[in-house]
């Protein structure tokens, strides 16, 4: 089994900060790809962020500049640092890894439960 557990998200004003992280575990063989997405209710999922295992990263145009993406290795874990935030952030952000196991050689896509984010302006 394989599980992606979030953590960071909260209530801040708008210029705000906060800091998310994700960490994969379970029957983990590797891992390829992270990232966030996000998604408000009524809405399709979109996404903020994602890192290669080399650590290429990729922005939506809306956060460039004032999220980061970064991730440890070595503790399968993803961070998403966001600064300077504004109420359209506000949205539940969840954690997607796509990754190999060892019951499921073929690359598979997991994702977190998700952690909500509200800022209040």
């Amino acid at each position: 089994q394989v599980q992606l557990v979030e953590s960071g998200g909260g209530l801040v004003q708008a210029g705000g900060s906060l800091t998310l992280s994700c960490t994969a575990s379970g029957n983990i063989f590797s891992i390829n790809g992270m990232g966030w997405y996000r998604q408000v209710p009524g809405k399709q999922r979109e996404l903020v962020a994602t890192i290669t295992s080399g650590g290429s990263t990729n922005y939506a145009d809306s956060v460039k500049g004032r999220f980061t993406i970064s991730r440890d290795n070595a503790w399968n874990t993803v961070y998403l640092q966001m600064n300077t935030l504004k109420p359209e952030d506000t949205a539940r952000y969840y954690c997607n890894a796509n990754l190999r196991s060892w019951s499921i050689v073929a690359p598979s896509d997991y994702w977190g439960q998700g952690t909500q984010v509200t800022v209040a302006s």
